[in-house]
């Protein structure tokens, strides 16, 4: 309990002494929500994928997108469900924690999850999706620069998924320019790093720009050694390259603070959700309570 509670503090008194705090969040986020549907056979997988995984075996939805299926019929059922999934899930209470600790302050988010979470608690000009975003559609071939929202096509595609697990072949979404197939606007072989693209990371170097020389700090919530790269490692560079900088991981599996970063950072090694729990009790309240 002691060191939950310095956890806590550091947390709290990083976030009231900054100037500005750029936010990275990846799959540990929304794990500590319960959402494990990405990774392992839990509760929404059942619900939502619990006929897919009887028919093809696979576990987690990351899988699930993967899996070579025997048709485009198919493949797109999964693809609709899991879009439907996405639209469907409620949002999880670290989310609303996080903004509550932000409340007021100069911030920007950035986040590798394509599951649309953050979407519902902060407005799109302080959120970066660099990975993509599960409501959009894009042209495969990638024949032009545009995305399309897909909410409508793709409840119309889930409700008409049949007991084979297939949609009809006529509701296969095709370009409308060029008539090829359509592909979810997500990280994978073909994902169009275009205009929109470009957008999520123009907002984030404008945002450091303009903070750099502030104190700003670099808070990472479960970022994995999946792909460290996209958050993990600008910010241990940032953090040790910007004078007044202060870099906090937390993750109860992955919180790495580099040696080079040992005055300049912290690691919490602790489940997000109980941190950013605690955080806000005691921010609200002025002391900690525990669960």
């Amino acid at each position: 309990m002691e060191q939950h509670q310095k956890n806590v503090e550091i947390l709290l008194e990083k976030i009231e002494e900054s100037n500005a705090i750029l936010v990275g969040a990846a799959a540990g986020m929304s794990a500590s929500c319960g959402f494990k549907f990405f990774y392992s056979h839990d509760e929404y997988f059942e619900k939502y994928f619990g006929d897919f995984h009887r028919r093809y075996g696979y576990e987690g939805a990351f899988n699930g997108y993967y899996h070579r299926y025997p048709s485009k019929e198919a493949r797109w059922a999964f693809i609709a469900r899991a879009c439907y999934l996405m639209y469907e899930c409620e949002t999880g209470e670290p989310y609303y924690n996080l903004m509550e600790l932000l409340k007021g302050k100069n911030y920007h988010i950035m986040t590798t999850n394509q599951d649309t979470q953050f979407t519902r608690v902060v407005s799109e000009d302080k959120l970066s999706a660099i990975q993509g975003d599960w409501r959009y559609f894009q042209c495969d071939c990638r024949c032009h620069d545009e995305i399309y929202y897909n909410k409508e096509q793709i409840y119309e595609m889930n409700a008409a998924i049949d007991d084979n697990l297939c949609i009809p072949t006529s509701m296969i979404p095709k370009c409308p320019k060029c008539g090829g197939d359509m592909e979810p606007w997500v990280r994978g072989y073909t994902f169009l790093e275009g205009k929109k693209y470009r957008e999520e990371h123009r907002k984030i170097n404008t945002f450091l720009e303009k903070n750099r020389n502030k104190k700003i700090l670099f808070l990472e919530l479960g970022v994995g050694r999946m792909t460290p790269m996209f958050i993990q490692e600008p910010f241990w560079k940032l953090t040790y390259t910007l004078p007044d900088a202060f870099y906090i991981t937390i993750n109860p599996r992955d919180a790495i603070l580099p040696e080079a970063l040992k005055k300049k950072g912290a690691a919490i090694h602790e489940d997000i959700a109980v941190v950013l729990r605690d955080a806000v009790k005691q921010k609200l309240s002025g002391k900690l309570e525990t669960a």
